[in-house]
């Protein structure tokens, strides 16, 4: 069973935590964490991208010049991918690019992501992470004491608007809840900063 310490804000040790084998301590697993990277990735795209084909161009309704005798290459209109202000001929339309995963499938990705900071050593417990004001000083403070590496992850136990103004101010930190976090992020941190009633709430969940 893997065992971290318990930080305060300031830097010191005031405890030790157990962490569950299942959640934290699993194998790694990097085909699915690839595809959960994949997914997550695709499904932040809006597929919103479109351009306008030659029947949706404006104009170009009447035939440039006479079928025959001109000389010229036959044209049946100045809207034709080839004429400037023409369509586009194979551009982009809007489409989805959602990807779903089962539910076992985001469960072993998210383990696999938790188990590989804490194997790195890049998981840091803090007992709690508060302000009585917004402060980003503060908690600047917080990170360096804990020794939070430049882009790190926050995850607080509840919405503490406070604590996460204060955060989000920070350049390369990110500050999520114990509900929202994802594969993604817990992978593209540096460093894993955790509240330990989060931690608790995400071995309540997924031990369930």
């Amino acid at each position: 069973m893997p065992e971290v310490k318990v930080l305060s804000m300031a830097g010191k040790e005031v405890g030790k935590m157990d962490l569950s084998d299942k959640i934290f301590g699993a194998e790694v697993n990097a085909a699915v964490l690839h595809t959960a990277v994949v997914a997550y990735l695709s499904n932040q795209r809006q597929g919103t991208q479109s351009t306008l084909t030659r029947t949706e161009v404006s104009g170009g309704g009447k035939k440039p010049w006479r079928q025959k005798g001109s000389g010229r290459a036959r044209q049946g209109s100045t809207r034709a991918p080839q004429w400037t202000h023409g369509g586009i001929a194979l551009g982009p339309k809007p489409r989805l690019y959602k990807v779903k995963l089962n539910k076992k499938v985001k469960r072993v990705a998210m383990f696999s992501a938790l188990s590989s900071k804490v194997q790195a050593d890049e998981f840091i417990v803090i007992d709690k992470i508060e302000t009585s004001e917004y402060s980003t000083k503060t908690m600047v403070k917080m990170l360096e004491a804990v020794n939070a590496g430049k882009k790190s992850l926050v995850v607080l136990p509840e919405c503490d608007d406070k604590a996460i103004a204060s955060l989000r101010n920070i350049e390369g930190v990110k500050v999520t809840q114990w509900n929202t976090i994802n594969v993604y992020d817990i992978l593209n941190c540096e460093t894993l900063v955790a509240a330990q009633d989060a931690v608790n709430k995400i071995q309540e969940v997924y031990n369930a």
